[in-house]
């Protein structure tokens, strides 16, 4: 029997975070970040055993009346998200190394909850089982709505509440559709199964394959999150703490774009043909609605949040205009949106941290008293709008690549998209750093970067600069996947794919 990698590196976080249930008082921080390194040093042997040919795949049964069992495994597409989720939350617990609640809850709770979560996240990212699947998605709601109740602004319970009611009601949605799975197994083959693998070799009549991928796409859509449900991120993102929202845009929100690869073209490629207009329609929608709206914010979390549901935009697009590049470069996207999101959100939150206020007319004149922070800010902001050089702009140029090849018009006005998120980041940068030092900024100012915060931002500007640079090394990974979707999908390809010819 092989060792089950898999299952050990979900089960490490969880561990910590039974671990941080003790009276460790503090060395509870201590504690977290060790069980955090050990997990993502897990993530990273369990990486180079998969570019070295070795499969990951680990079953056993569950419920067998159900026809669950437990399925994990990986491939391209989860393994670099596995990879984002593990070697962001070292960064997020570094980086809210003294949060605190209120006086209500610890630091402690704080490590132990976002412990939990990343250990969920995992599970989530590696479920092969729809009924498994369906379970992880469900549980990451429970310690992202107490970090966000928990810790942060003053209405926190609200925005809590907010992100908890739009989540439970898109996975009410999806659970009947895991219910219609079981039937649909049962009538197929006599017997059930929710294995993703066994699924995909049924027939299903287009009609009730429609319906089911709704219940699965609206789930997911509320997640991404897309116009007009999005609403609840801008809310939660200004309350939560900047450590909490990078897990929540930077991790969390992903599953919603990397369940409509797995599981609506995986599952139903007949049924996310017919829904793919209105899919078109939606990602222009709220690429270029994000971007007005994050022209118009006055508040620089909820900005931030603003700019995600235009980059969600893009992953999307990159889905449904089913092309190989456009899904490549979306769930190359996944993982540059998670590290550019993280550097934006973390480095805002010292600057909050210093001046107490969140409000962009609160600036001015940052750049002549903290530079490195001014500095390190333009480069979050650079790989936000994705400049050449940064790895957001491989991702955004295969996705707009796989729309122009696709359906041109839609590109054209996708682009607009990139012309918006120079101004929101360029505009935001002019008014928060450049200008005349203002008195209130003079008074709080009165250090730059420290070292803790420079091994905070510093390893995700690497990381940043190095997928910029040397994109392949997560393309080589990721182009499998696409083209194994693009095949069970049976559209083909408009274009060349990359490093190959057209079919």
């Amino acid at each position: 029997m092989t060792f089950p990698w898999l299952t050990f590196l979900g089960l490490a976080p969880l561990l910590g975070a039974a671990v941080l249930c003790l009276p460790l008082k503090h060395a509870a921080r201590w504690v977290g970040m060790a069980f955090a390194l050990i997990t993502a040093v897990i993530g990273l042997v369990i990486g180079g055993l998969y570019l070295a040919g070795q499969t990951f795949v680990e079953r056993a049964p569950w419920i067998p009346a159900f026809g669950a069992g437990w399925a994990v495994g990986l491939d391209g597409m989860a393994l670099v998200m596995v990879l984002l989720t593990v070697l962001l939350v070292p960064v997020v617990l570094l980086a809210e190394w003294r949060v605190g609640g209120g006086g209500r809850w610890s630091p402690q709770v704080f490590f132990a909850l976002v412990l939990a979560l990343e250990s969920l996240s995992i599970f989530t990212f590696m479920a092969e089982d729809v009924l498994l699947f369906y379970l992880f998605f469900e549980a990451t709601l429970i310690p992202m709505y107490f970090l966000i109740g928990g810790f942060g602004g003053p209405k926190r319970a609200y925005a809590a509440v907010k992100f908890l009611l739009f989540s439970l009601a898109g996975g009410l949605i999806m659970l009947a559709s895991v219910i219609g799975i079981y039937a649909w197994s049962v009538q197929a083959t006599g017997a059930p199964t929710y294995l993703l693998s066994e699924l995909q070799q049924l027939q299903i009549d287009p009609m009730l394959g429609r319906w089911l991928m709704l219940g699965f796409l609206v789930a997911f859509i509320v997640k991404a999150p897309m116009v007009p449900v999005h609403t609840w991120l801008p809310t939660a993102t200004e309350q939560a703490t900047p450590g909490s929202s990078v897990l929540l845009v930077g991790i969390l929100d992903k599953i919603g774009t990397f369940g409509m690869i797995r599981f609506c073209l995986g599952l139903f490629p007949e049924a996310s043909t017919w829904v793919a207009p209105v899919m078109i329609g939606l990602a222009l929608v709220s690429i270029i609605y994000g971007a007005i709206a994050a022209i118009g914010s006055s508040d620089l979390l909820r900005l931030v949040a603003y700019t995600s549901i235009s980059h969600f935009g893009f992953m999307v697009l990159g889905i449904y205009t089913f092309t190989s590049v456009g899904i490549s470069g979306s769930i190359f996207y996944m993982v540059n949106h998670g590290f550019s999101t993280a550097a934006l959100f973390l480095v805002i939150g010292f600057l909050i941290s210093r001046r107490g206020s969140a409000a962009v007319a609160d600036f001015g004149g940052v750049q002549k008293l903290a530079p490195v922070l001014a500095g390190v800010f333009l480069m979050a902001g650079l790989s936000g709008l994705a400049l050449p050089g940064m790895s957001s702009f491989v991702s955004e140029f295969m996705v707009l690549a796989g729309a122009w090849s696709a359906i041109p018009w839609v590109g054209a006005v996708a682009s607009l998209g990139t012309v918006l998120a120079a101004v929101y980041i360029l505009l935001m940068y002019q008014r928060t750093m450049t200008g005349p030092v203002t008195p209130a900024v003079a008074e709080h100012f009165t250090r730059d970067a420290t070292a803790s915060e420079k091994w905070v931002i510093g390893p995700l500007l690497a990381v940043i600069l190095l997928l910029g640079f040397l994109p392949n090394i997560a393309l080589n990974v990721i182009e499998p996947t696409a083209h194994q979707t693009m095949s069970i999908v049976g559209i083909a390809d408009p274009v060349a794919p990359l490093g190959g010819e057209a079919k």
